[in-house]
């Protein structure tokens, strides 16, 4: 399914239902932070990291399974993510998105947090969403969604082939 956004206007519950809808049919953009930390954990980049063409920019997505177009870190049995503990920023910020303009949606209001202005949305179709004792703040939610834009914005091919060739040290990755 695809993200269906509803605005965020207050704090919400939530706990992962394993419904495997996060994981199947969309891009999962990977930052030079992503990218190394699964790197890290003893993950071949050529057989976790696909490239994109986006506008003028290469974009980095983890790489899926055709026959379900699920994330090659899924566990289509369990429901669980294989790197749950190392992954992606855009993972730990679903089943929320965070914006610097609206969307246009009714509802939605701006969100102020540390200076800067965003717009925060919920996905709809998740069934998580309301349930468990676990809160997620909207403060949680846009310092995540700073931190992803900031590393979103440093990551590129250059970048990515000094990860790849020892990193800024020199050091092997």
């Amino acid at each position: 399914m695809r993200f269906k956004p509803r605005p965020l206007t207050s704090d919400v519950n939530f706990e992962c239902k394993f419904c495997l809808d996060c994981c199947r049919g969309r891009f999962i953009y990977l930052t030079l932070l992503d990218i190394e930390k699964i790197i890290n954990h003893g993950h071949d980049p050529q057989e976790f990291m696909l490239l994109t063409a986006e506008g003028e920019g290469i974009r980095f997505v983890l790489s899926y399974r055709e026959w379900d177009l699920g994330c090659i870190f899924h566990d289509p049995e369990t429901g669980k993510c294989k790197i749950h503990d190392y992954n992606p920023l855009v993972c730990q910020i679903y089943p929320f998105m965070v914006s610097h303009k609206p969307l246009g949606i009714e509802g939605e209001e701006p969100f102020e947090y540390r200076g800067e202005k965003f717009w925060l949305y919920y996905d709809e179709n998740c069934p998580g969403l309301g349930e468990g004792e676990n809160v997620i703040t909207r403060e949680q939610i846009a310092e995540l969604g700073m931190k992803f834009h900031r590393e979103f914005e440093k990551t590129d091919l250059d970048s990515l082939n000094r990860l790849l060739n020892g990193g800024e040290n020199g050091a092997p990755v």
